[in-house]
Parts: C-alpha cells; structure tokens; sequence
C-alpha cells in the first residue's frame, strides 16, 4: 500500500470512530437529561434503571476514546503531526481540504455535546445532592423521635427532664 492509500484508511477510520463516539455522547446527554427528570420526581427505581444505563455507555464510550487514540495516533504519524498527543485540530491542519474541514467539524460537535453534557450533569449534582440532604433531614428527625430528648441540666441547676416522646410516632395532641 501507498503513503495516500494509508492515509486514506487511517482517516476512514478515525471518522467511523469520531462518528460513532458522538452518537455515544448523545446517547449519554439524553440518559442526563432523563437522570434530571428523574431526580426531580425522585422516581428511585427508574432512576436505577437510567443509572445502570449511563455505565453501560461510558463503559463504550471509555473504550471509543482508547480506540480514537490509536487512530489518532496512526493518523498523526502519516500526516507528520504530534504523535505523543495527537490532536484532532493538529491533524485537521496537516491534512487539508475537504478532509480536515470534516474533522474540524466532528471536534466541534463532540466539544459541544460534552460541554452541554458537563453543564447538565452540573445541575443534576444540585438536585442530587438536595434529596440526600432532604433524606437526612427526614432521618435525624425520625431519630430524634425515636431516641426522645435527653435529660439534662438547665442554665440555673435544676434537672429537667426531657419529654418523653421517644417510641411514640403518634402522640394525641390535637
């Protein structure tokens, strides 16, 4: 094979990889939207279901981007760009033409989907972290009935008991 044809598959196949890394990220924005909604409705075991979802999608996506590595990389060496850290901007200008113009946009649309899927997943921080904090506030609250109030002394000597609600989750005060 020829330096062209070489170059040729080595391009072929890192837009197959780049194209397919971008249908993954997509897939994973719309499993981080879906993840928002369900934070918000607090829907536990669809939000399991979402979760268990967006590892199986990393996981592709994890292995995609070691794979667009080596592409990267192959198709560095051939164009003569960085082969220590190829980038796709770098390769884009050595190659030229229609070719680099392809590239050139395939880094914008992925650079755009993970800005949006950071920005999202940001968000869903928030919310994740307000229903552990409505959780733990639901929690120390039913211990605090359960455990009652503890005795202790008052500012001017005297014992005072505590109430005496603890075990008691309804009481027949009206």
């Amino acid at each position: 094979m020829d330096i062209a044809a070489l170059k040729k598959l080595a391009y072929e196949k890192m837009i197959s990889n780049l194209d397919e890394m971008l249908k993954n990220y997509r897939q994973l924005l719309d499993i981080v939207r879906k993840e928002k909604d369900l934070l918000i409705t607090s829907n536990i075991d669809q939000l399991n279901e979402n979760n268990n979802a967006k590892e199986q999608v990393i996981i592709k996506i994890k292995a995609l981007d070691a794979v667009r590595m080596t592409y990267a990389a192959e198709l560095a060496h051939l164009v003569g760009a960085d082969t220590a850290q190829p980038r796709l901007l770098e390769i884009a200008q050595k190659i030229g033409g229609a070719e680099a113009e392809k590239l050139r946009t395939m880094h914008a649309a992925l650079e755009m989907v993970i800005k949006r899927l950071s920005e999202i997943n940001k968000t869903n921080v928030v919310y994740a972290e307000s229903a552990l904090q409505t959780v733990n506030s639901a929690l120390e609250n039913f211990k605090d009935t359960l455990l009652g109030q503890p005795k202790t002394y008052q500012q001017k000597g005297k014992y005072k008991q505590g109430s005496d609600t603890s075990g008691h989750l309804v009481t027949r005060k009206a």
